[in-house]
């Protein structure tokens, strides 16, 4: 008895050095520890990303669309211009919207401009200037330095924080602007998160980051929308330990390589729909009636010297 007590205290003495060790100094350069601390996803966060089914009508990088009209927030900055350049109205420089919402249009007073679209701004502030100068031409308006379309990389990446939204940007490109993932980032546990109202339904959807990167894989990597939130979240514990057995299940399923060499040499172009209705009513109808015209080459005809004679 006394025999086994002591072996006991050795075994314990012997590999609780080794525990301390782990969980003070780290392995891996320090990207281990016992007891990890960091960004972790919630158990609701998890059970919205399990519900969420594998073919959801959500834009992709091959299958983007056109994003919705642009509303004006405070922070944007606007161009403000009279129609013909050498119009006698006067503005000042480039607006930036101010924090109440309003832009000053000098002598012709200053107008709310935020949660509008351009077209909107245009309108009104044709209708400001009309009501000081009668007959005033149209005034055009331009957004020259949008900042607040943006979305937002959390977690473990390099550079967490807020990035402007130009409208073509996928998960992958959202990633990399944060400066890529970090030793610490859970490949199994990557989500992209879309704002809803509270009390609404959430919308969590899983990322596939090495069915992304290593196969091409264009299923989970969405087109990003103003507000997205990604989510890097952090390495557990038993995923430290066991690397190798990471098994996620969000991104199972079946990958197919090509069956001919020639398809593998054809890039993959990227579509957008909802193109036609951005288009203004004037123009769809005009284009629908307008028909196709056939262009020949013609080919140059040679002219020779020709004097003339004094009479």
């Amino acid at each position: 008895m006394r025999n086994l007590r002591l072996q006991s205290r050795c075994l314990a003495a012997r590999y609780g050095w080794i525990v301390l060790a782990i969980s003070t100094t780290g392995c891996s350069g320090g990207s281990f520890t016992l007891l990890p601390s960091g960004e972790f996803l919630l158990r609701e966060t998890k059970e919205v990303r399990r519900a969420v089914p594998p073919s959801i009508p959500a834009p992709r990088e091959l299958e983007k669309t056109v994003l919705p009209a642009y509303l004006i927030q405070p922070g944007d900055t606007l161009l403000v211009e009279p129609a013909t350049l050498d119009s006698s109205l006067r503005f000042p420089a480039d607006q930036t919207v101010m924090p109440d919402g309003t832009i000053d249009l000098g002598r012709f007073g200053k107008l709310v401009v935020a949660g509008k679209t351009v077209e909107q701004i245009e309108q009104e502030t044709t209708a400001a200037v009309r009501a000081v100068e009668k007959g005033a031409e149209q005034i055009n308006v331009r957004l020259v330095n949008p900042q607040s379309a943006v979305y937002y990389v959390l977690g473990e990446v390099s550079s967490p924080g807020s990035f402007p939204l130009i409208g073509r940007e996928t998960v992958l490109d959202g990633l990399l602007a944060a400066g890529g993932l970090t030793d610490k980032a859970s490949l199994c546990n990557i989500v992209l998160s879309r704002p809803s109202q509270p009390g609404g339904c959430r919308t969590v959807m899983p990322i596939c980051y090495r069915h992304i990167t290593q196969l091409g894989d264009t299923s989970t990597n969405f087109q990003l929308m103003p507000g997205d939130r990604i989510v890097v979240a952090t390495r557990t514990l038993s995923e430290s330990l066991l690397p190798c057995m990471q098994n996620c299940e969000c991104c199972k399923g079946p990958q197919c390589p090509c069956p001919t060499p020639a398809a593998t040499m054809s890039p993959a172009t990227t579509t957008y729909s909802a193109g036609a209705a951005m288009m203004p009513v004037e123009a769809a109808a005009l284009s629908e009636s307008v028909q196709p015209i056939r262009v020949e080459r013609v080919e140059p005809i040679e002219v020779e010297r020709v004097e003339l004679l004094p009479e």
